[in-house]
């Protein structure tokens, strides 16, 4: 952990090395996820509610995806392009190292999203003062929805390594990764109950992506199913850490060189 920390510094000195390139991609970045948030929100005062589902309830999903691949994204990003060290291999001095090459990994480009940390932060707060103030949920929501997103966290970093794994097989994985996550996170922005049976159970098992947001908002804002199912969420963020970093191992063992 001492040297993993000490490479993210590293990382991050030479990220602030280029400010303008720093900020002005924030600033992008902010604006980008705001236009993609407003496509929601003009909907949804059309038509007041989708299934049931105010404005504030699906900003609060909204918010718990953003924030939870934020974390992701910010402690990981290098996992997510993995493709690029395959290709031109440099993967191959990660394993003269003396450190696991997924802490390497995980700590090359650290990036700092703070454009998509600042948005989710304001939509859950937003959200959640509005929850509280029509008597919908009480303080414990906010520890709650804190747990919450570690956790999801931890299920999009577990489904990023598996996706990044399958390189080790197939070396390209751009396309994989548009399915798995991008497309993904994007379809659990909105409630599942608005999918088809066949694709909400794929994110309940295969991509467990509900667990994320859905099945917690489930309990949180509508007082279904119970408590039981955060810390089911906890469970299934642990065991896919756990599958994940079984099965990059198998991958690490299938890497071939590219000689360069």
């Amino acid at each position: 952990m001492q040297m993993y920390l000490l490479l993210i510094r590293a990382s991050i000195k030479s990220r602030l090395q280029h400010k303008f390139n720093f900020i002005f991609s924030s600033i992008m970045a902010t604006f980008i996820n705001i236009a993609e948030f407003m496509m929601i929100a003009i909907v949804l005062l059309k038509f007041d509610s989708i299934k049931g589902w105010s404005l504030y309830e699906v900003g609060y999903l909204y918010s718990i995806i953003l924030l939870s691949k934020t974390v992701y994204r910010t402690f990981a990003s290098d996992v997510h392009h993995l493709e690029k060290y395959l290709v031109s291999g440099d993967l191959d001095q990660f394993f003269i190292r003396p450190i696991p090459i997924l802490v390497t990994l995980m700590s090359q480009n650290f990036t700092i999203l703070i454009g998509e940390f600042l948005q989710g932060l304001f939509i859950v707060t937003i959200c959640i003062q509005y929850f509280i103030s029509i008597g919908q949920v009480d303080l414990w929501v906010i520890p709650i929805t804190i747990v919450i997103i570690g956790a999801g966290a931890v299920i999009l970093f577990s489904i990023g390594l598996v996706t990044a794994t399958f390189g080790f097989w197939i070396t390209r994985i751009e396309m994989l990764q548009n399915v798995t996550e991008d497309a993904a996170m994007n379809a659990v922005r909105y409630p599942l109950s608005l999918y088809p049976n066949w694709l909400k159970n794929i994110f309940l098992t295969l991509l467990p992506l509900g667990f994320i947001n859905y099945l917690p908002a489930l309990y949180v804002l509508k007082q279904d199913l119970g408590s039981w199912i955060i810390g089911a969420t906890i469970l299934v963020s642990c065991f896919c850490l756990y599958i994940s970093l079984r099965f990059w191992r198998i991958g690490l063992t299938r890497y071939q060189s590219t000689g360069s």
